[in-house]
């Protein structure tokens, strides 16, 4: 087989339309042959004209490679294709054309008008959505080349086109802070287009920017008055152009079938107003906005998965409620007849107790306040009713209906929304349980990406730093993430002070006043750092580091300036010497371990009163060492020195810290053993001591998971490398709190807490969600241990499987950057394994078995 270039991407994304990287780069895995000799990209114009043309370059790149063509502007499609020479010089096939499209790279290439309803809103009154509306005629006498809608509003938007929804989008144009930043889509609507008459029409909702955000719903925190530009420019053969833009010459009414909308609370439908007749129309306002729109550079928030033919239960209570046996972030779609009036009330959940649907342990409930509501209400017209939520995503499995005429299930439909990005692993062992828990935390993974890693797809929403990073080297090896990821790194930097702190949740819509000071929290602020660090060890992205250094070194030093300090009424008293504190931590409000189980640690209101100097100097100590790396690889010679010195630091200040009685490495709180040992911080006798520790805390607990979120990835490491045994017995384990005890519970998705549907969360607030991500970060160990498979460098990978426990086999593939790497293993009855390994084309990997010598191979199948 001939090499050919495959997976052909511009800056990690299939064919994107409308980025504003000027310099885009281009990347491909390869296939066929052993070794990449040599490339040649040609790219060229939609007419053919060549814009860059490399040549036969000898190289065996493949990943990034710059654009060195012809300077892009605006609008700019481009089409490339790419020839390989494999090992012994002969020339492949040439590769599928694949495509990239410049957005609007300059403020002025905007000429439309923000452009907002004709009414001065009030912040205490939620309104209908807005519909604006403007018929345009294009020449008939001209033929369109191509035809462009740019779009983004403050609030949601839906675009339709002539009657036909323009793009995929949902939920357009995302979350940001629409303070600083908007995301703008581009849809290539030539199809759609028509010469002669055309008729625009948009609607826009509340969104993130007026609607309810956070967990206690707060409303019009990014501004009060919802706006939307568009922009639709149309391109002939002979050259000219035609610009239909918002301004004054739209007309806009309330008066449509969307009468509320709202992210999390819901939508209340009106399908007899679908007709917009005897509907009073006037002119849309123009507007500003102080921010210019931006390209997302990320995967579109689209529909996916339908579940369909749901079973139907009646409750004890004679309720009606249908079972999509899957929990998902999403919608509703039905489509049914009915008499004008007729009424289809829907609530949205993921749990039944007691045999009936609630929604209390995704509430919180206050005096005049239950959020989120999480419903549906729609009325029906005369016939023929068609209806899927446009304005607002839930988390469920369970949809309670009540309806005044007899319905059936296979009307309705639920669709999982979430942004675009590809699954890239695949994964199989003996446990069917530890598949299932695989499985499980990809949809959790799905369902809380909705333009954002959230915490939960029901309750707060909120994009959580510390979830953020603890999960992302198993989001790395789960979906193609880098995008996603980058816009979240986005957010940070967005919100980031000028004291250099960066946020526990970002962006920061909806974050309660009162928990404001827990920004700066270590596990959770440090995602500023490890999110980028992270992403360039796993892709091989040095440009990560380059372009977010100056914010993660603003971040270090906002550490290094709270080392050796006191705060009144939050540091703990400790017990170190003065003359020891210098590099100790002990300032600001951090969550610490968080959600360890209840017997191991109960929370109270007092630990978010506290420095934790045991978790903040270990962070310190691990940030300040990452920052070394990145400093060296970016040959930042003037900062290594510093960045060493309170990595140092705070090592011999941790060990001294952690021989007084009330740190004592003789604990049964595997978080505060395993952290240590995880980091590196102990000397060699301490380490010693921990490690022993550390197995009979396990032993105390009956070989459960103890740890909390920030320990609960690193454990199976830290076991591993004791014993491979001890890590198989606690993965294994079946017992709650565990791993597997989710899937052995029935659960299709990962708990936030080891109690899943038995939390109570009666008073409302309380951590009950069960589609939250954390725990499955577990799944990064499965990967890179139990499998093997983990990236080292550009086109160079490590094998070193870990086989154990009471598995007779396992097995999992990665689409990493560089191509499809596999590796599995079998036990055979006498005891011992056989492996089958794949290494992809162009790469080469050290096979590192248990018990043999490292063997470098190149691309191939082998079997030992």
């Amino acid at each position: 087989m001939k090499m050919k270039a495959t997976r052909l991407r511009t800056e990690y994304l299939k064919n994107p339309i409308g980025i504003d990287i000027r310099k885009p780069r281009l990347s491909w895995v390869c296939e066929g042959g052993k070794k990449q000799s040599a490339y040649q990209i040609k790219a060229f114009d939609d007419r053919g004209t060549i814009l860059w043309d490399t040549g036969k370059v000898s190289s065996d790149r493949m990943h990034l490679i710059s654009w060195m063509g012809d300077a892009l502007t605006s609008r700019t499609k481009v089409f490339w294709q790419v020839q390989l020479w494999d090992e012994n010089d002969v020339q492949g096939e040439i590769s599928e054309i694949a495509q990239f499209e410049m957005g609007l790279l300059s403020g002025s290439d905007w000429t439309s008008k923000w452009i907002t309803g004709d009414y001065v809103p009030e912040k205490k009154t939620r309104y209908p959505a807005d519909c604006f509306k403007k018929s345009f005629t294009l020449p008939s006498d001209k033929k369109v080349k191509k035809a462009r809608a740019y779009m983004t509003a403050c609030g949601l938007y839906e675009g339709k086109l002539n009657g036909e929804k323009i793009g995929k989008s949902m939920l357009a144009p995302g979350i940001t802070d629409y303070r600083k930043r908007i995301q703008y889509q581009t849809v290539d609507i030539t199809d759609s287009i028509r010469s002669g008459e055309n008729e625009l029409f948009f609607m826009l909702a509340d969104g993130w920017y007026r609607g309810s955000v956070g967990a206690w719903a707060m409303k019009n925190y990014y501004g009060s008055e919802t706006k939307l530009l568009a922009q639709i420019e149309v391109f002939y053969e002979d050259g000219s152009c035609d610009v239909i833009g918002t301004d004054d010459s739209f007309l806009w009414t309330n008066e449509g079938p969307v009468r509320f909308a709202d992210n999390k609370d819901g939508e209340i439908y009106d399908a007899r107003k679908e007709s917009f007749e005897n509907v009073n129309w006037s002119k849309a306002k123009v507007t500003s906005h102080n921010v210019v729109p931006t390209a997302s550079n990320n995967f579109l928030l689209t529909e996916h998965e339908r579940l369909s033919d749901p079973e139907l239960i009646t409750t004890p209570s004679g309720k009606k409620v249908l079972d999509f046996k899957q929990n998902i972030a999403g919608i509703v779609e039905f489509k049914l007849n009915a008499k004008a009036g007729q009424r289809i009330f829907m609530r949205f959940g993921e749990l039944m107790r007691d045999g009936e649907f609630t929604q209390k342990n995704i509430q919180c409930v206050r005096k005049n306040l239950i959020t989120p509501l999480q419903q549906v209400e729609y009325f029906c017209r005369d016939g023929l009713n068609e209806y899927k939520t446009r304005f607002a995503i839930f988390g469920f499995q369970y949809i309670e209906v009540e309806t005044d005429f007899d319905i059936n299930p296979s009307d309705f439909t639920a669709i999982a929304v979430y942004s675009d990005f590809e699954t890239t692993y695949e994964f199989n062992s003996s446990n069917e349980l530890l598949n299932k828990f695989v499985v499980n935390t990809l949809w959790s993974l799905k369902n809380n990406s909705a333009d954002l890693p959230t915490d939960c797809p029901t309750r707060e929403r909120h994009g959580w730093t510390g979830d953020a990073q603890l999960f992302l080297n198993t989001a790395t090896y789960m979906t193609n993430y880098l995008p996603f990821a980058l816009k979240f790194e986005n957010d940070l930097c967005d919100w980031q002070g000028d004291d250099g702190n960066f946020p526990q949740i970002a962006p920061e819509g909806g974050t309660d006043s009162y928990m404001r000071v827990m920004n700066g929290s270590v596990g959770w602020s440090d995602a500023g750092i490890l999110i980028p660090y992270r992403l360039w060890k796993k892709y091989g992205d040095r440009s990560i580091i380059e372009n977010y250094y100056e914010n993660m070194k603003k971040y270090a030093k906002y550490m290094i300036g709270r080392t050796g300090k006191k705060q009144f009424l939050v540091s703990e008293k400790t017990g170190l010497q003065k003359a020891d504190s210098k590099y100790l931590y002990n300032m600001g409000q951090h969550y610490g371990e968080w959600a360890e189980p209840e017997d191991v640690h109960k929370l109270t209101y007092k630990d978010f009163m506290t420095s934790r100097p045991e978790e903040a100097t270990a962070y310190l100590y691990y940030v300040m060492d990452v920052m070394v790396e990145i400093a060296e690889e970016l040959g930042k010679t003037d900062d290594i020195q510093l960045y060493e010195e309170y990595r140092d630091g705070a090592k011999a200040t941790y060990q001294k810290l952690r021989h007084l009685p009330k740190y004592t490495l003789d604990t049964d709180r595997q978080a505060r053993l395993v952290r240590p040992l995880y980091f590196g911080l102990l000397d060699e006798k301490d380490t010693a001591f921990a490690k022993e520790r550390l197995i009979k805390a396990l032993d105390n607990y009956d070989w459960r998971v103890g740890t909390g979120f920030l320990s609960t990835p690193f454990i199976l490491y830290v076991l591993s490398e004791i014993d491979p045994e001890y890590a198989y017995k606690l993965l294994e384990n079946e017992k709650r709190p565990g791993w597997l005890c989710m899937p052995k519970a029935g659960a299709t998705t990962i708990w936030e807490d080891w109690a899943g549907p038995d939390s109570d969360n009666g008073k409302g607030g309380g951590i009950a969600s069960l589609n939250h991500y954390s725990k499955g970060a577990v799944c990064e160990w499965i990967f890179e241990e139990m499998c093997g498979i983990k990236v080292a460098d550009e086109n160079l990978f490590i094998i070193k499987p870990v086989p154990g426990g009471h598995f007779t086999h396992a097995s999992a593939s990665y689409d990493s950057a560089y191509g499809k790497v596999s590796c599995g293993w079998k036990k055979k009855e006498d005891g011992s394994y056989e492996y089958e390994i794949t290494i992809p084309a162009n790469t080469t990997a050290v096979v590192e078995l248990p018990g043999k010598e490292p063997e470098a191979v190149s691309a191939g199948k082998y079997k030992y």
